[in-house]
């Protein structure tokens, strides 16, 4: 394959982070900001639109280019005119997709449900999917979508297409759900997609470093604000099941043991509408060092939200491409422990992130002679 054709279920900040940076890195030749300017022959600007999908009239019907635009979404601009694929947003199944608060009107954070979506079903998304071209879907819907995730990973089984599943549903590290691509002959990525210097992984690594320096973890709490539409969904607490799991996994997985859950505390905190798609975490560790004497470790990360995630995204769009290409079915394990919250199996972070390196070479074309 020559280029990898993406289709996009959720037209939201992350979303909108991904397609303008895949016209910045095509236009520039910029490298900055890339764990991979290329991997296993792709760079990013091989990367195009095929479609997109989602609930919202207001974005239903445009160019993907211009629908990353349109509220609510207000992520960062920083290339506001992303190249036209011709791709088109089309209305996708509502399902579980949005949380009731959000469709009541409350300035330009509320989401205009199109009929067309109440209406739209498997079929539909499954037609579009092979019309298009599509290779890759990510799914980008709102935490918390259920049954929404679902009927987009059984389109990919249908269309013949991988998956990247970017939230903390439980797909790719479902053994059930795992074992279909696998029967198909179809990767999938998952599950939560970390950020590329976010949270969690900032987390991850303050913890594992301290145990490793002898350090006794007592206790450790991470809270996250924002104010993105992401934040305004995650105050239904009824969405937060696997979002807490993932969260809270991915961080005391890294501890010896583990840590009871009396002890550890990661999740979203609230929604503050005046950030916008920033984010900011705090993160509080409780430790005893020699002689028992207690430490105390209070960090602050301010981040831009939604292209910390896109950063880890086009890695993970072009390791999906090149399982397509190797007909590698199933999860791809090495590369969901390197880039998600919650993959399948667990590993430490430089461990996972040797794994995926070893995993792209393996798979990489060789070069020519």
């Amino acid at each position: 394959m020559s280029e990898i054709r993406i289709a996009i279920a959720g037209v939201g900040n992350c979303a909108s982070s991904l397609v303008q940076g895949l016209s910045f890195y095509r236009q520039s030749g910029e490298a900055v900001g890339l764990m991979h300017p290329d991997l296993g022959g792709y760079s990013v600007g091989d990367i195009h639109l095929a479609c997109a999908f989602d609930v919202d009239k207001r974005k239903i019907g445009q160019p993907v280019g211009q629908a990353i635009f349109t509220v609510p979404n207000n992520a960062r601009v920083f290339f506001p005119q992303p190249e036209d694929d011709g791709a088109l947003v089309h209305a996708g199944p509502l399902g579980d997709g949005v949380a009731a608060h959000l469709t009541a009107p409350d300035e330009s954070q509320h989401v205009e449900v199109a009929e067309k979506s109440r209406q739209t079903d498997l079929a539909d998304v499954v037609n579009i999917l092979r019309r298009t071209g599509a290779q890759v879907l990510l799914n980008y819907l709102p935490v918390g979508s259920q049954q929404g995730s679902e009927v987009y990973a059984q389109a990919c089984l249908e269309a013949h297409i991988a998956m990247v599943n970017c939230i903390p549903v439980f797909i790719a590290s479902d053994a059930q759900w795992s074992r279909r691509f696998a029967d198909a002959g179809l990767p999938i990525i998952g599950d939560d997609v970390k950020s590329q210097f976010g949270a969690t992984i900032v987390h991850r690594l303050l913890m594992a470093l301290a145990q490793q320096r002898g350090i006794t973890i007592d206790s450790s709490y991470q809270l996250n604000v924002g104010g993105n539409n992401d934040f305004l969904n995650m105050l239904e607490r009824g969405r937060l099941k696997n979002k807490k799991i993932s969260k809270t996994e991915a961080v005391t997985s890294q501890i010896v043991g583990g840590m009871d859950e009396e002890h550890i505390h990661i999740g979203p905190s609230d929604y503050i509408r005046f950030l916008h798609d920033n984010k900011v975490c705090y993160v509080r560790m409780n430790a005893r060092g020699f002689g028992g004497l207690p430490m105390e470790l209070d960090l602050k990360l301010s981040v831009e939200d939604s292209p910390n995630s896109a950063g880890v995204v086009v890695d993970a769009i072009r390791c999906a491409a090149l399982g397509l290409q190797h007909k590698c079915g199933g999860a791809l394990t090495e590369v969901s422990a390197a880039l998600m919250k919650h993959p399948p199996r667990q590993m430490s972070d430089p461990d996972a992130a040797a794994a995926m390196e070893s995993w792209i070479v393996r798979h990489a074309p060789a070069p020519a002679s």
